[in-house]
């Protein structure tokens, strides 16, 4: 790579969203790009850009061509303090549809910035569709960045050409032409899906009109955890894909934490975390946690915490405060006198805010893990061998659920029922999962017996596959070889074949 001039180097810019759960793999994908030889630019705002960029100036200081490019959030434009620029500072569903119209006003600035750097490829976010057109424009190749599973974007591809929720009054859907039988509740179908006329889902119909207008798609995600749902994705969608996961075990970004939550990318409390995981046995700690973007109300905190000190396993729980609660008030939801017990029984550890939780997932004394479904959660109980338990509440999760409970058989359903939109801890009137349910879960998922012995091995396999498929040799180091040299050829004009863009 040395070698290479600056015009013969390929030069690809990505374009994270502005979400945690997007932004990680994406820019984990770019740093990864960035080390096999390719010139990179990541391109986001400066409050995004914080988050990841000691990460970035630690790359390019050890050799590698990569670098930030800031371009200026429109705050005052959309109505938005300085320095709420993604998800994770909104405090409201309001605040977050603001940043989302702050991005959509960046497109300007963003296509300049690529007709005037005439990169040779462009890797975008799957919300940022308009690239597609940009990429024709400029005569270059678009690939879309899918943030969750090829059996995700399967099923909802199933769901939008066969629409078997129009074709039945049952509660239960039967998604048709699945290499596996693949069934819904009605009212766990997306309302993007069901609901055709609202601003998101017209934003999701401009995704799927994306798609066959994009090169290909890149996963977070292996060839031997969804093979044939690649093939699915391949032969049915008909796309082009490349495996490249899990992105977060490849050696250059393995082990980071990046710079979320009050500009911490290392929490106090890891020590002390640590220490009381040590204290337990092997196998025996149950861990809670739903990502940075979900909010439960009063109601159903209570329940997960009787739920949880019934079930009689030890539990760490992973708490983000409501969004109209001050930073001390986190646990003021909890039933009184629940976090004094847990300290004194040693039996249960509540964290407040972001946790470690690839560093707790990977402690041996963990047998088991609640899940929201997000893809990024998925990965990191998979690859870490833990078991889940699923309680999947919006986007795509579950159709994840599926996945896991259903095809793998490495999870088991907390019985969710209502897909449901993404809350800041309001007080809704939403299902409620009770604490009998949660019990019940958690004793069928950390218990003994065939069933649960089943879902161990079988997790186990997957996480020693997913270890392999990134080492020298595997499946998902030869796709991105494989990537990297078909767009060399295409930047070269050496090999155009298929690409009508």
């Amino acid at each position: 790579m040395a070698s290479e001039t600056q015009t013969q180097r390929l030069r690809v810019f990505f374009l994270p969203y502005c979400t945690a759960g997007h932004m990680i793999p994406l820019v984990d994908t770019a740093r990864v790009f960035a080390q096999n030889g390719v010139d990179v630019t990541i391109v986001t705002t400066a409050a995004n850009a914080v988050i990841f960029q000691k990460h970035i100036d630690g790359d390019a200081n050890a050799g590698n061509r990569i670098r930030v490019r800031v371009l200026q959030f429109p705050s005052a434009q959309v109505g938005l303090p300085d320095g709420v620029e993604n998800f994770q500072s909104a405090t409201s569903m309001e605040m977050g549809g603001l940043v989302h119209t702050g991005f959509k006003l960046l497109r300007d600035p963003m296509e300049r910035l690529f007709r005037e750097s005439r990169p040779d490829c462009l890797v975008t976010d799957m919300f940022f569709p308009w690239t597609a057109d940009v990429a024709a424009e400029l005569g270059i190749p678009r690939i879309i960045f899918r943030v969750s599973s090829y059996f995700e974007r399967c099923v909802n591809h199933s769901l939008r050409v066969h629409e078997p929720h129009k074709l039945t009054d049952s509660d239960v859907v039967s998604i048709s032409g699945l290499p596996h039988r693949v069934e819904l509740l009605r009212s766990q179908i997306s309302d993007w899906i069901q609901k055709r006329d609202d601003e998101f889902a017209l934003l999701m119909d401009s995704v799927r009109d994306s798609e066959p207008k994009s090169y290909g798609a890149i996963f977070n995600s292996f060839r031997e955890l969804e093979g044939p749902y690649e093939d699915h994705y391949r032969n049915v969608v008909g796309m082009k894909s490349w495996s490249v996961g899990p992105i977060f075990l490849w050696d250059r970004v393995k082990g980071e934490r990046y710079n979320f939550a009050g500009g911490r990318a290392v929490r106090e409390e890891h020590g002390m975390i640590l220490s009381w995981l040590s204290s337990k046995q092997r196998n025996s700690v149950l861990y809670m946690g739903f990502g940075t973007l979900t909010r439960f109300h009063e109601t159903q905190l209570a329940e997960m915490a009787h739920g949880l000190e019934s079930s009689g396993h030890p539990f760490i729980w992973v708490v983000w405060k409501n969004d109209n609660e001050g930073a001390d008030q986190a646990h003021t939801s909890l039933p009184h006198g629940f976090e004094g017990r847990m300290r004194e029984t040693q039996k249960g550890l509540v964290i407040k805010g972001w946790a470690p939780q690839k560093l707790i997932l990977d402690h041996p004394s963990v047998g088991g893990m609640v899940t929201q479904c997000g893809w990024n959660s998925v990965l990191e109980g998979l690859t870490a061998g833990v078991p889940m338990m699923t309680w999947p509440l919006f986007a795509e999760q579950f159709n994840n659920e599926r996945l896991l409970t259903d095809v793998l058989g490495v999870g088991v359903s907390v019985g969710v029922k209502q897909w449901r939109l993404y809350n800041f801890g309001e007080e809704r009137k939403e299902e409620v999962v009770k604490r009998e349910q949660i019990a019940k879960a958690v004793a069928k998922l950390m218990g003994g017996g065939e069933e649960a012995e089943g879902r161990r091995k079988r997790v186990k396999k997957l996480a020693d596959e997913a270890k392999k498929a990134v080492e020298r040799g595997g499946s998902s180091r030869a796709n991105l070889a494989s990537l990297i040299n078909e767009l060399k050829a295409l930047k070269s004009g050496k090999s155009a074949s298929g690409y009508n863009n």
